[in-house]
């Protein structure tokens, strides 16, 4: 899963990020420390939580001043307990300064989002069911939010427009219905890309169906009429329960028999874990 944090969508956001921060320069820092103070300093976990993006705040610092010594003292998907220490950091105090925030909140966000995933995962972990994420992740930053909810455990959606068929409300009436969707989509796509198809009626999941669909999205749906659902489908596509599930007992909802569990709020909504970094000595 490293390879995707070694992406260059990766090296730009972390650049777009410290342009947006520091601007013309850190006037804090530019007028009150010296340019050749070196800091040491420590991150500490203060509440419980799975740890995530630790090789993004070395990209962060390395962006800044190579020079700058990093070092990690646990990986990406671990427990941690409020007051553990996290990572070392010692190098140029202006460099540290200048790139804490932007490390900082990727560190504190994509750990929240590991966070939430891990306690997801683990409410259904005695059924099959699989959490995934959506594309409702913040703009700029989904390689990064994709990646923390596999570190929290959950599997992967579809990345983006390009590279998965997933025919939803707008498309069925811009199409003409499920079953034109579907017969164009067979006709236009890759015989190597599955079909998914958004219902949101019984009547709609046996059109789909009857249409070929590979995959059936059981949208806002409740347990009765999942259950009911995947009896008609029988084991002829793939399911998938969405639709507010971040409000719902995922339990209940694992045990109507669906395969996948798909969470926007994984990405849209999650608390980042709270992470400080203190310093601990100076040398001028």
């Amino acid at each position: 899963m490293k390879e995707l944090l070694m992406s260059d969508d990766v090296e730009r956001l972390i650049r777009t990020a410290l342009r947006e921060d520091i601007g013309t320069g850190d006037i804090t820092t530019m007028s009150t420390v010296s340019p050749d103070a070196v800091i040491s300093g420590h991150y500490i976990a203060k509440e419980d939580g799975i740890i995530c993006g630790l090789d993004v705040v070395r990209r962060v610092f390395d962006a800044l001043d190579a020079d700058v010594r990093y070092e990690p003292i646990c990986s990406d998907g671990d427990r941690v307990a409020r007051g553990d220490e996290i990572a070392k950091v010692s190098g140029n105090a202006v460099a540290i300064l200048s790139g804490e925030r932007v490390g900082l909140n990727l560190l504190q966000h994509l750990s929240g989002i590991a966070t939430y995933t891990r306690r997801l995962v683990d409410s259904v972990s005695d059924t099959k069911v699989r959490i995934t994420e959506t594309r409702k992740t913040t703009p700029g930053l989904r390689v990064l939010e994709k990646y923390a909810v596999r570190i929290g455990g959950g599997v992967s959606h579809r990345f983006g427009l390009s590279d998965g068929i997933l025919i939803k409300d707008n498309h069925i009436v811009a199409a003409g219905g499920i079953t034109a969707a579907v017969q164009s989509a067979r006709l236009r796509a890759p015989h190597t890309l599955k079909i998914e198809v958004e219902t949101e009626t019984l009547d709609q999941v046996r059109e789909a169906i009857a249409a070929g669909a590979d995959i059936i999205m059981l949208d806002n749906m409740d347990c009765p009429t999942m259950v009911e659902a995947i009896g008609i489908i029988a084991g002829r596509a793939v399911t998938e329960a969405s639709g507010n599930m971040g409000q719902r007992d995922l339990l209940e909802v694992a045990k109507t028999g669906v395969d996948v569990i798909s969470v926007g709020a994984l990405t849209h909504s999650v608390k980042a874990l709270d992470i400080s970094l203190k310093f601990t000595s100076l040398k001028n």
